[in-house]
């Protein structure tokens, strides 16, 4: 499995936040630390605040935070909220997409293989991937 270029931003965006959550960052500061067209994040966190991770708000004193603790937020949730829930195969959206579908072994393995991948990510939450925050916020070049 590899990530969309979408998922990986996300992440990223979200450790950022996890990496200092009393503070509000603005998308240029994200982008400048990691090195990302601030268009590219822009998309990435107009998702994240549909779908309640972020807040996001605007003007003086605006800019973006956690919507809930580090602890919280889980990473399969967000990879689940990026890649969208589209059938890892084309088989197990359609039986008919496959001539070995009536005896294939592969889809029960590719199967079982993402669930095992799932209930490692939905045991991981946002602040286990930037604890301790320090050496984070240090390579991200974050004050404080």
């Amino acid at each position: 499995m590899r990530l969309t270029q979408f998922t990986d931003y996300t992440l990223r965006v979200l450790m950022y936040l996890a990496a200092d959550p009393d503070h509000r960052v603005t998308i240029q500061d994200i982008a400048q630390a990691y090195g990302i067209s601030r268009n590219h994040l822009m998309k990435v966190v107009n998702h994240l605040a549909r779908t309640g991770v972020v807040e996001a708000s605007r003007g003086k004193g605006g800019g973006l935070r956690l919507a809930r603790p580090p602890s919280r937020i889980g990473v399969g949730e967000v990879i689940r909220a990026a890649e969208g829930e589209a059938p890892i195969v084309e088989c197990f959206a359609d039986p008919r997409a496959c001539r070995l579908t009536p005896a294939c072994r592969l889809a029960g393995v590719l199967h079982e293989a993402f669930a095992g991948l799932y209930r490692e990510l939905d045991r991981t939450t946002l602040a286990d991937l930037v604890s301790p925050a320090e050496p984070v916020r240090k390579l991200l070049r974050m004050a404080g």
